[in-house]
């Protein structure tokens, strides 16, 4: 009898494009140059870096392209295996440091209109989910996480408050995608590359992709 192979753990990301006040997205960067950065650097053992995609800043009309990123993780076939993880990153231009989001609110309250101009005001996110103060976390260990991005040398945080924008929006339809497939889900908000680099986000992105290969 031959050893068993260890489950794969396959991890895919998303960032954002433009938004009102922000013309340049760092995500878009960080998603851009994520495979070839981690060609050159290795990627962690039994990590596969699958889908990097770049999404609209939209809410509402965006769906569909939000729906067929999400489903291209769904195993194909029965023989597929393996944990499977979302990371999703998006900008807070007031932060100088790195927060990884514990959980989302089933509430589209957005200061200003998305890129397709919608702008919700106390809406459920998913209706057949509860009213707007449903709130769904995510299933992996947060503080763990930021504990071990800390010890790097990172400025990580716990954080409860995705935003009341777009991130908030996909971070709450991809927790309930998750659960429905026995998917992980993961918001990290990231700060603009005039207040950490982008060589050293591109590290940190690394960092949080070890840890995720490490998690039992």
């Amino acid at each position: 009898m031959g050893s068993e192979r260890p489950s794969e753990v396959a991890v895919h990301i998303t960032g954002f494009g433009r938004f009102l006040g922000v013309p340049e997205n760092p995500t878009e960067g960080i998603v851009a140059g994520l495979e070839h950065f981690m060609q050159e650097k290795g990627l962690p053992q039994g990590l596969r870096l699958g889908s990097c995609s770049v999404l609209e800043t939209a809410g509402e009309g965006a769906l569909a392209p939000l729906y067929r990123v999400l489903e291209s993780a769904v195993p194909q076939t029965s023989t597929d295996s393996g944990r499977v993880i979302w990371v999703h990153f998006g900008v807070d231009g007031s932060s100088s440091c790195f927060a990884v989001e514990k959980q989302a609110v089933n509430e589209a309250t957005f200061p200003c209109p998305d890129e397709l101009g919608w702008k919700p005001m106390r809406v459920p996110i998913i209706a057949s989910d509860g009213g707007i103060s449903q709130v769904r976390q995510t299933t992996l260990p947060v503080d763990d996480i930021v504990k071990a991005l800390a010890k790097t040398g990172y400025l990580a945080r716990t954080s409860l408050d995705a935003g009341s924008f777009v991130c908030n929006y996909v971070y709450y339809h991809s927790l309930w995608f998750a659960e429905q497939h026995g998917f992980d889900s993961l918001f990290v908000h990231v700060p603009p590359f005039e207040t950490i680099h982008k060589e050293i986000q591109m590290k940190f992105v690394a960092c949080l992709l070890d840890v995720l290969a490490s998690l039992p």
